[in-house]
């Protein structure tokens, strides 16, 4: 007779409450007991209804393998033949064979050396066995993003406390500052200056709670938050010295120690150690200022004049690879001081300060070019004292004082290429009188 149905079937004897055969169900086996003939057994196949022997799954097909930080997303597509069962699959870099997996594309591979080239092979797994190897990837090298650190400063309440927090944020989008770490050296202020390379930055000096001009160097690593580390020491400990470099070489420029300082020191930032005399600076006494370079010259802008306590607006340099006294080199379109600058290849920029009254221009100048410095917008929130990083494309201003209206917890930014205002990007813990470096800046 034809089959009957499968609700009547079981083992070909008719049962009032069968019990069925199940398929395979994602990563599980179906079931079926009982003796069944070969016409039964096609039947609930066909329909669906019957455990499948199942196989290793096929190869996936290798797809693009995208950087992060400490880690690669790598893509791939799934094979056709899942072996019966769905699988599960597994990236592994070489070199160090560390491996990540998830149900579908794309993979994050974590735990990567940032700096170091990986490829990647994928695989599949189900119960039954794993594929082979997917062909491997193309190379893709782990970095640290662009990223701002914001240290040190004052806080916004009265008394003003001094502030050890460190922050960070990605330069490359747009959002608010985390923590990052502390100054080991406690809570300091007036700690506008740090030289940075791609992977250290270096800030010097600043003023403590106890009235104290400090002279300590310490470093942060970009790729690993934490607290700062003990580097060496400045040849005079002060507050308002101003800093910056390339990827080799950091100066610290001028300050207060009591009286004014005209020192500049350098020190070496792949080494730690004590810095060296650079030269002295033309004026005496000169402070806050701004600071921004490309990979052959550190220029400082603007400031206090220590003889009469006037602001200036005069832009001098110096050549990072040597030592010796600066020179002058152009001018800002105002005098100002407690303002900061960043830069990248081609342009430095500095924004805010003070001058008799709260300046809201922005100046942009080609660092190549000894001719005036141009205007490039306003300061849309009247900003000095705030701290200051770049990148290629961006320069952020970082808290920061309101003038009028007291401190702000605001992160604004400009693009480099295009004039205009300041525009929001994020925010930070209320600080003012606080530094700022980039591990992505002008001078690398």
């Amino acid at each position: 007779s034809s089959l009957m149905s499968k609700s009547n079937f079981f083992g070909g004897l008719i049962k009032t409450n069968p019990t069925l055969p199940t398929a395979n169900s994602g990563a599980n086996y179906g079931v079926a007991s009982g003796v069944w003939n070969l016409e039964e057994a096609l039947a609930f196949r066909k329909a669906g209804d019957w455990p499948i022997p199942a196989s290793a799954p096929g190869a996936p097909s290798i797809g693009t393998a995208t950087a992060g930080n400490a880690s690669v997303s790598v893509a791939f597509t799934a094979n056709a033949d899942d072996g019966g069962l769905t699988p599960t699959f597994t990236a592994t870099s070489n070199p160090s064979s560390i491996t990540g997996s998830a149900s579908s594309s794309p993979i994050t591979v974590s735990g990567l050396t940032n700096g170091t080239a990986y490829t990647f092979t994928v695989t599949a797994t189900n119960s039954a066995g794993t594929s082979s190897a997917s062909s491997a990837s193309n190379s893709a090298t782990p970095q640290v993003p662009d990223t701002a650190l914001f240290y040190g400063g004052n806080g916004s309440l009265s008394p003003y406390a001094n502030q050890s927090a460190i922050y960070e944020r990605d330069i490359t989008s747009l959002g608010n500052a985390s923590g990052f770490g502390n100054l080991t050296t406690g809570a300091l202020t007036y700690m506008a200056s740090a030289a940075s390379s791609s992977t250290r930055a270096v800030a010097g000096g600043g003023y403590n709670s106890s009235g104290q001009y400090k002279n300590d160097l310490q470093y942060m690593t970009y790729s690993s938050s934490g607290n700062s580390t003990d580097f060496g020491d400045l040849t005079q400990g002060r507050s308002m010295a101003t800093g910056g470099g390339n990827s080799t070489r950091g100066l610290y420029y001028a300050g207060v120690l009591g009286p004014r300082s005209q020192v500049i020191d350098y020190i070496t930032i792949a080494s730690t150690g004590n810095a060296t005399d650079f030269g002295d600076t033309l004026s005496y006494g000169q402070s806050g200022g701004a600071t921004y370079a490309d990979t052959t010259y550190f220029f400082h802008a603007a400031g206090d004049w220590g003889y009469t306590g006037g602001r200036i607006a005069t832009v001098r340099r110096c050549t990072i690879a040597t030592t010796g006294s600066e020179t002058n080199w152009t001018a800002l379109t105002e005098s100002r001081e407690n303002c900061q600058g960043a830069s990248n290849s081609t342009y430095g920029i500095v924004g805010g300060g003070t001058n008799a009254s709260a300046v809201n221009k922005i100046d942009r100048h080609t660092m190549s070019s000894s001719g005036s410095t141009t205007d490039f917008g306003d300061m849309t929130e009247n900003r000095s004292a705030y701290a200051c990083a770049s990148n290629s494309t961006r320069v952020l201003f970082a808290g920061g004082n309101e003038n009028a209206s007291g401190n702000n917890n605001k992160i604004m930014y400009v693009t480099i290429a295009s004039t205009g205002n300041t525009a929001d990007f994020g925010t930070v813990a209320t600080t003012h009188r606080w530094g700022g470096c980039s591990n992505a800046h002008g001078g690398l």
